[in-house]
């Protein structure tokens, strides 16, 4: 049997016009479909997609997905899905050469098994992800079969070529259309610019909180460089004027607030340093912002918790759940049902309006974005998103400290080492760096803004020709000390000390 009975030969021009015009119809049926997506406000039938790949996707594959793209897994993944899609569509076309029944039905069955896992997200309704399948079955089979048609020259192969790739193009553009109108309506339809963030507290930053070290991690991260770890694909459309808080559960009162009532209430801003469970030793999902808020103490004590609660829940408009035991809310951390980040109303990625921050916890028992609701519960009855997929029901954030510079090539001579540590609602008491096999050394810390922040350190090193390791452990205010040996961030996060080599020059 020759290769050439096996799989269709690209080569042959039949089998080339097939697969451009199935990778055609794909596009048209994901563009169309975008477009009308973008325009009625409503979620695509690619992020409902993408919505239950991140609800079901296995513990080891979300890590794999965060370590090779970081902040960019949920780009990665609808990108993934495009060129599935469209690698799927080639394939096909090329079996629909003759007949198109197998494409028909692939376009088909995309376009119900897309809208059915569309109304499971909470935004999207149930009658308009079934609108969005029908264009793009439309679409899809309208091009394929436009595509194929019959045609009485002897070799159209360069037209159909033509054809089918500004067709593809087409529907590209369709997506990246739909896109950008989606991500503007978002923004509008949130009123965020009409928000009026007060100065409130004001919090300037002293003289010795901040060294001046090239490449150092600045002590408070802008809102554009803060990382964003969350389940959403689609950062959620919440208008303010609509927004309300719900405090529900084992309360005498329940209660909800409007954002007009909740910025009328008392607020505090603090600076505290937020950790995502997935962050490696070293990793930079980890940052430290200054936040505006009323105290979550007090939006709870307005319900009158029972005395059998003992676990806060909270969840966001697209659903998403944290829970954390409700003795945090009393035990003299910062927690913040937060407005505002580094002076300026809550991007939306990072949750508009409403989120809450919580110092000393992993976001994913407690950093609620798009909070909605506020219910307490007893800590058996519920387990929220995270716990169920293989994660510790309680997230402490663990002691860690994290070399910045140097990274690479250093000049021999003195160098400048430097980082940051953090150990939230604990503090840091101490930082020490060993160079080679050398003694630890005890590094310089900056003043202390609270022991919800996160410090810098640096320390003067005389390096010699040739290559030599670097390494850091930090001491918080307990009397832990970060120990060598290295665990991975599943379940409950990373621990070990953080290493670089670097080679003098």
């Amino acid at each position: 049997m020759s290769p050439g009975t096996v799989l269709p030969s690209m080569s042959n021009p039949a089998h080339a016009r097939a697969a451009l015009a199935g990778t055609a119809a794909v596009g048209m049926a994901f563009g169309a479909s975008e477009l009308l997506a973008a325009i009625l406000g409503a979620p695509s039938l690619v992020q409902g997609i993408a919505d239950r790949v991140v609800e079901n996707v296995p513990t080891p594959i979300k890590e794999w997905a965060i370590s090779v793209f970081g902040t960019g897994d949920k780009p990665a993944l609808l990108v993934g899905i495009g060129l599935v899609g469209l690698g799927l569509g080639a394939l096909l076309g090329v079996l629909s050469r003759r007949r198109p029944q197998p494409i028909i039905l692939a376009i088909a069955a995309f376009g119900i098994g897309a809208a059915w896992a569309t109304t499971l997200s909470a935004s999207a309704g149930q009658t308009v992800p079934w609108l969005l399948a029908l264009v793009a079955i439309v679409a899809g089979i309208g091009t394929f079969t436009w595509l194929m048609r019959p045609d009485p020259v002897a070799s159209p192969a360069r037209r159909d070529v033509l054809k089918a790739t500004a067709l593809t193009g087409l529907g590209l553009l369709l997506t990246g259309a739909g896109r950008l109108i989606a991500s503007a309506g978002r923004a509008a339809a949130s009123g965020r610019e009409t928000i009026d963030i007060a100065e409130g507290e004001t919090l300037p930053l002293a003289a010795g909180t901040s060294f001046a070290v090239e490449g150092l991690t600045p002590l408070v991260v802008p809102n554009r460089d803060f990382y964003r770890i969350d389940t959403a694909i689609v950062v959620p459309r919440v208008a303010v004027d609509t927004w309300k808080l719900s405090v529900t559960g084992l309360v005498d009162s329940p209660y909800e607030l409007t954002f007009d009532e909740l910025m009328e209430m008392e607020m505090v801003e603090r600076y505290v340093t937020l950790s995502c469970v997935s962050n490696e030793v070293g990793g930079n999902l980890v940052g430290n912002a200054r936040w505006l808020g009323v105290p979550l103490r007090q939006v709870v004590d307005l319900a009158r918790p029972r005395a059998d609660a003992s676990q806060l829940v909270g969840r966001a408009v697209d659903r998403f759940t944290v829970g954390f035991p409700l003795s945090a809310v009393y035990d003299g951390r910062e927690a913040l049902v937060a407005v505002a980040m580094n002076g300026e109303a809550l991007p939306l990625e990072h949750g508009f309006p409403v989120r809450l921050v919580v110092s000393g916890l992993y976001g994913y028992v407690s950093a609620t974005k798009w909070l909605s609701e506020i219910e307490l519960t007893t800590w058996e009855s519920f387990d929220a998103y995270w716990v169920p997929r293989g994660w510790s029901k309680e997230g402490p954030i663990k002691t860690q400290s994290r070399i910045d510079v140097p990274s690479r090539n250093v000049a021999v001579g003195p160098v400048t080492i430097a980082g940051v540590a953090w150990a939230p609602n604990v503090g840091i008491e101490r930082v020490e760096v060993q160079v080679d096999n050398g003694d630890w050394t005890v590094a310089e810390l900056s003043e202390s803004l609270t022991e919800d922040a996160w410090i810098q350190w640096r320390l003067q090193q005389d390096f010699s020709p040739g290559s030599h390791r670097i390494r850091v452990r930090a001491t918080d205010r307990s009397g832990f000390t970060q120990t060598e040996d290295p665990v991975p961030p599943p379940p409950n996060g990373a621990e070990g000390w953080h290493t670089v080599v670097v080679t003098a020059r």
